[in-house]
Formats: C-alpha cells, structure tokens, sequence
C-alpha cells in the first residue's frame, strides 16, 4: 500500500512539473512579403509608328501588325500591347478600349479610371486600374486622335485572387505607366 501511494505521489509529481514550461500558443499565418527590383528601363524603337520606355526584366515579343507582348516570366504575367491606325474610326477604337476594359467589371470590385495627358507629345489615353479577382488588373488606351491608337492589357497567369497577385499587379502597373508617360509618336 506504500508503494502504491509513493508511486501515485510520484506519477502526479512527474505530470505537474511535465506540465510547467511555456504554453504553447498556434503560430498565426505568415504573410508573404514580394519585393521587386526598381525598373531599369530600355527603349522599343521599331519599325512601329510608336516608341516607348520599357522595364528591361521584361522579354520583348514582337508580333504581326506591330502588336507586342512584354513576358515577365519571373512574375508569370504579360502586358498585351495592340496597335491600330485611326481611319475615321477613333470613336469606335475608344468604344472597343473602354468596352473590354469593364469587361472585367462582372469580377472586379473596383475599376478606376486614370486620364493620361501629354500635350507636348500629342499622347492622349486612360488607364484603368481593375481591383479585385478580375482577369485582367490594368487596361490602358493611348491616341493621338489623328493617326495612331495603341491598347494594353496586363494579365497575370495565376488564379485571379487579388490579395495574392496584388503586388506583381502594381508593380506591373506602374510598368504600364511608364509606357505611358514615355510613349512617342514617329
């Protein structure tokens, strides 16, 4: 019977100070941090009526009617950019830009609209910022309003799930402003 209640005081010493140390607590969710490095930039002259500023981490593919397509591939997105002459059709080439540009408005949370304007170089266009699970998250539209018309898309290849690709998508959008800014017509 001393041995017993010995061996019970013992298992219940042992089961106590087991017991003592840290608690443990459940490790909350990591979020991951995406950083990018700053653009250097390189220039798209072509036979191209147009010509522009462009982050050299992207891989240019030129295609049929001078239609490009800017791959970042350690991103897995591209930015789409089409070009069409303006021949007594600029209100129907804007009616097409803005028109698959809300498209996307059946996912999208939010689409803001941006109007870019440069004078100097006879650059004129929107931008529009797509937030939420759409396809795309940036359209653009730039024209002179005379000869030249040029659209793009960015669109990233992975599930439309906004808070996981929303750093590759501004940092591709700012990308797509600097096509923007620095865009000239020939």
């Amino acid at each position: 019977m001393l041995l017993l209640r010995n061996t019970c005081f013992l298992f219940i010493a042992l089961v106590f100070l087991g017991s003592c140390g840290e608690e443990s607590l459940p490790k909350p969710k990591a979020m991951l941090r995406l950083s990018y490095p700053e653009a250097d930039l390189a220039t798209y002259k072509d036979s191209c009526p147009y010509g522009f500023d462009y982050n050299d981490r992207a891989i240019l593919e030129s295609a049929k009617g001078c239609a490009l397509k800017l791959d970042y591939p350690e991103m897995n997105g591209a930015i789409y950019i089409t070009y069409k002459p303006v021949k007594d059709n600029l209100q129907s080439l804007l009616t097409d830009a803005q028109k698959l540009s809300y498209e996307h408005v059946v996912k999208a949370d939010n689409i803001l609209e941006q109007p870019f304007v440069n004078r100097d170089d006879r650059v004129y266009g929107m931008f529009y910022e797509v937030r939420g699970n759409a396809a795309s998250q940036a359209q653009f539209y730039v024209t002179d309003s005379t000869e030249h018309f040029v659209t793009g898309s960015l669109y990233l290849y992975a599930k439309p799930n906004y808070d996981s690709i929303y750093p590759a998508a501004v940092y591709l959008q700012k990308d797509i402003r600097k096509i923007m800014e620095t865009l000239k017509w020939k």
